[in-house]
């Protein structure tokens, strides 16, 4: 890092490491802002928008029609923004068929995104969003799969430094607080994120996910945990009620912007700006999500009157609720969610494919796997990046 990029207004100070190299360490939340009429007019567009997810959501006759595709389609994005190549197909796949694993091994990565946050989602109910939740979620994260060498669920021993592969910590983009430091700074954040405050929700949101991505408190992995920070804390002051709100898709969109707006904050504290862009990410999200939520509710509807029409049983009706939740099926696992035999399950299945709504992808004759494509397009992330 360049001293003379970091002026008087950075929220921060600069140290120098015993090994010659400059970090930063941020000052505490919150800090003094003053935002114009831009900004105020951007946070009631955000919020109006969010009313309407929070509303969609609130409709749903099961929560789950929602929950299950959107938690997937964040996961993909959110580990494509660290370079992971796995797609939602390979995802929903994974669960029925061990094959995908070996064939994309980034799989595995995506599915402890899932994990994680359903396992922090779960967790509200008796632990607040915390340093302790934040190890419990990165311990998940990097379980079995690229950065497990790197001390999951702690926080660094050592200095990290976000830069291009093969650079030196002295030519680095950005150095974040040393050790020492750094568990100050987490203090302090920790303070601030249970500490009241007469500040818009919002505002405060953005402030906390920049303050962890400043200190940095991963060996791995920072970035992903900084992201499920967001669904986690909205669900947590009941902004919404469901996760229903997710911020990979825009962020993967603009990364270019997202990174260099980070690091204006910490050079020259233009928290405005950062805010800004904060704020168009939830209203732009918040709207996909609506949308995203409308298109598949019409789709479930129709699923429910053509398996009325074709005279249905209650266990395929059933099966079609499951595939919003896993648009991947096989006989094996119809058979567990169904509680029937082999034979019921497969007829269930196979009633599903004539109708349209199941296809089968393998085209082997045994261990067959069918996936419902209607429901991926709707939730997939393919259009990201166009």
């Amino acid at each position: 890092m360049n001293p003379t990029d970091f002026t008087g207004l950075a929220p921060g100070t600069l140290v120098t490491a015993p090994q010659g190299y400059l970090c930063f360490v941020p000052k505490p939340l919150p800090p003094t802002l003053s935002l114009g009429m831009s900004t105020i007019q951007i946070l009631a567009q955000a919020e109006r928008a969010l009313g309407k997810l929070a509303g969609a959501g609130e409709m749903l006759p099961n929560p789950h029609l929602l929950i299950g595709p959107f938690v997937r389609r964040e996961a993909v994005l959110s580990s494509r923004i660290e370079g992971t190549v796995a797609n939602e197909e390979d995802l929903v796949l994974f669960k029925v068929d061990p094959a995908v694993e070996d064939r994309t091994p980034d799989t595995r990565e995506v599915r402890n995104y899932v994990i994680a946050l359903e396992y922090g989602l779960r967790r509200l109910s008796e632990l607040p969003v915390s340093l302790k939740l934040l190890r419990e979620l990165h311990s998940r994260l990097l379980k079995g799969v690229r950065g497990a060498d790197k001390s999951p669920g702690e926080f660094r021993d050592r200095q990290n430094f976000i830069g291009t592969p093969g650079m030196s910590v002295k030519d680095a983009r950005f150095v974040p607080p040393p050790v020492e430091e750094m568990h100050g700074a987490l203090a302090a954040f920790e303070h601030f994120l249970r500490a009241p405050s007469e500040r818009p929700f919002l505002i405060d949101l953005a402030l906390l996910h920049y303050q962890f991505e400043a200190i940095h408190p991963f060996r791995d992995g920072n970035g992903r945990v900084g992201r499920l920070l967001i669904p986690l804390l909205l669900c947590e002051r009941n902004i919404l009620t469901k996760p229903l709100l997710y911020l990979s898709a825009y962020l993967e969109r603009h990364r270019a912007q997202y990174m260099d707006l980070l690091l204006r904050v910490s050079q020259k504290g233009e928290w405005e700006r950062w805010i800004e862009f904060f704020l168009n990410g939830v209203a732009e999200q918040a709207i996909d999500g609506v949308e995203r939520a409308t298109k598949l509710m019409i789709l479930w509807q129709n699923y429910r009157k053509r398996l009325q029409t074709a005279r249905m049983s209650i266990l395929a009706q059933n099966l079609v609720d499951q595939l919003f939740q896993q648009p991947a099926m096989s006989v094996g696992l119809a058979q567990q969610v169904l509680k029937v035999s082999f034979a019921s399950a497969q007829n269930n299945i196979m009633r599903l494919v004539r109708l349209g709504i199941l296809q089968e992808m393998t085209g082997r004759k045994r261990d067959r796997i069918f996936i419902a494509p209607e429901i991926l397009q709707l939730t997939g992330a393919s259009e990201v990046g166009e």
